[in-house]
């Protein structure tokens, strides 16, 4: 059986300014599936900027019996769109959509796209195998509700099987990284081949904006020595230079990821391959003393969860650190020569003139090499896009990218808010530009800020960076003739609507429940130490726990 897999064309002006990344979902699934006996196509409509008539061409070319697709939030509608070019250019094959967005969204897509059969809700590796084998013996669609972690249409009703169980042995996935065209994915700064392996999927914190530990729902950590063969085989194989570690935070298990590192240092890879990483302030101030062992092991790149210099926002992301521990972190990163890179989150409703120009402020005194301010996105699925209800305005998922302003700030328009971003960006690169970069130090540290500098003046000539083109933002003069091209008509399907009012109202009676136990403890307890004091009229034969179990409805 032919399976196609397509990662749809959609681009914001986000994370591309630093280069093409390699969709790391289509390897993964690659590896079990022609392990499985399947024949497996990819085609990255995204980095090589397919057009429609293009794709339906290659999508008939290749004959597919099944069809899988992926999206995030933003990429959803492309995704969407990419199916149905699947089906005009292939009938008969089935039409899968997975990733984060339809996972948790899966009523809202089956409700707004009769192009998508089936819905794959989480990890893909062992679900999609299942589907596949479903499909290669005949038994779909008679046999699909068998079938743990999918959701697709049954007549009118939108049917979500039992949740499939978490991928336990992720050192036995193999992810054939070979369906990739590595020629296209460059990081800028380095020029480099760029990949995106893993370390471990999930993570124990619970950021009130994410939606990664929601989605892997457990902390899962590989064995370090399986992950170290994996880089070395994209070094030997792929001629990749440069990665980044897919991870939330890959420094959680510090005992693995110091093993990681050791057993980069022991195959001598640092000389032929440099990395980055996102993690959390505190985990830097935790491994203080470790940091030259990580400088050693190739580490060159550190993306901060800074987040907001605003104590306040901190904690209302549940951040669970201080403003003043951004600064010792970066201090720490820059004494180990590592280059340091502050990410702010922006645009909520209470942001203001001044809340943003503290940012800046901030990213001046800590000197980050790099700093970003993204605005924020409240992901669909995430607590705090329930708690902000009604202040929440545009429901267009293609816009939820980062750099297009979602919220709409109490004291200042969505225009003056996106203006004031990037002044802080022209401020602090000219800064940085004119006084830093060209002075300092000489090779690899000089080489690689340029190159950074490089990669953001491309996308600023190209007017893709921050979506700036699509707006018509030009400077200050053009605030008030930008247009941020939301579409009003799209909203939220009924069905997501009522699925949401019913997991609020699960919830709200495990509190009650959960509250009912305690109170009923307590009661018992009261009377046993009564009884105890002489205060009954019996004496205790026995002691008897409160009953754990909920009380029935």
């Amino acid at each position: 059986m032919r399976i196609l897999l397509i990662h749809p064309n959609y681009h914001s002006g986000g994370a591309e300014i630093a280069g093409n990344w390699p969709p790391a979902w289509a390897p993964y699934l690659a590896g079990p599936l022609k392990r499985a006996g399947f024949e497996v196509h990819f085609i990255d409509s995204m980095t090589e900027d397919i057009g429609e008539d293009t794709l339906r061409a290659r999508i008939a070319a290749v004959k597919p019996d099944l069809v899988g697709v992926t999206a995030i939030t933003p990429s959803i509608y492309a995704a969407e769109r990419t199916l149905e070019l699947a089906r005009e250019a292939a009938p008969e094959a089935l039409r899968v959509l997975g990733g984060v967005h339809a996972t948790f969204m899966y009523k809202q897509v089956l409700s707004e796209s009769d192009a998508v059969d089936v819905i794959v809700r989480g990890e893909g590796e062992e679900i999609f195998v299942a589907l596949a084998q479903a499909v290669a013996t005949g038994a779909w669609p008679e046999n699909r509700r068998s079938i743990k972690g999918l959701a697709f249409r049954d007549g009118e009703q939108i049917v979500a099987t039992p949740a499939a169980s978490t991928v336990r042995d992720l050192d036995g996935i193999d992810p054939d990284w070979s369906i990739i065209e590595w020629d296209r994915y460059i990081y800028i700064p380095l020029n480099r081949k760029v990949a995106i392996p893993n370390l471990a999927r999930g993570c124990p914190f619970t950021c009130s904006f994410c939606s990664q530990w929601k989605f892997w729902r457990d902390y899962r950590v590989r064995d370090p020595k399986k992950v170290v063969d994996e880089i070395e085989a994209l070094v030997n194989d792929h001629g990749v230079g440069f990665f980044i570690l897919a991870d939330e935070e890959p420094t959680i298990n510090r005992k693995k990821f110091i093993a990681f590192c050791e057993e980069l240092i022991a195959r001598d890879l640092p000389r032929r391959i440099q990395w980055g990483i996102n993690t959390r302030v505190t985990d830097i101030l935790r491994d203080e003393e470790l940091l030259p062992l990580y400088r050693r092991a190739g580490l060159v790149h550190v993306s901060l969860g800074t987040e907001a210099a605003a104590q306040l926002k901190l904690d209302r992301f549940n951040k669970e650190t201080k403003v003043e521990d951004n600064r010792r972190a970066i201090e720490l990163l820059r004494e180990a020569d590592i280059f340091t890179e502050a990410q702010f989150i922006v645009g909520l409703e209470n942001e203001t003139v001044e809340t943003l120009e503290e940012t800046y402020r901030y990213a001046r005194e800590w000197n980050p090499d790099l700093a970003n301010w993204s605005m924020y996105t409240p992901w669909p699925f995430t607590p705090l896009f329930q708690e902000l209800g009604d202040k929440v305005e545009v429901f267009d998922f293609s816009k939820y990218n980062f750099v297009t302003p979602i919220m709409k700030p109490e004291a200042m328009d969505r225009a003056t808010l996106l203006d004031r971003v990037m002044a802080n960006y022209r401020r602090f690169y000219m800064w940085k530009a004119l006084f830093h970069y060209p002075w300092r130090g000489t090779g690899y540290r000089r080489r690689y800020l340029l190159g950074c500098l490089r990669a953001f003046l491309k996308a600023g000539v190209g007017r893709t960076f921050y979506d700036l083109g699509k707006v018509g933002y030009w400077g200050p003069q053009t605030k008030k003739s930008l247009d941020f091209q939301f579409d009003e008509t799209r909203q939220i399907a009924q069905a997501q609507t009522d699925d949401w009012e019913a997991a609020a109202e699960r919830s709200r009676k495990v509190k009650e429940r959960q509250a009912a136990i305690r109170a009923q403890g307590k009661a018992r307890a009261a009377e046993m130490a009564a009884k105890a004091c002489g205060g009954g009229d019996g004496q205790i034969d026995a002691l008897v726990l409160p009953d754990a179990r909920p009380p029935a409805e």
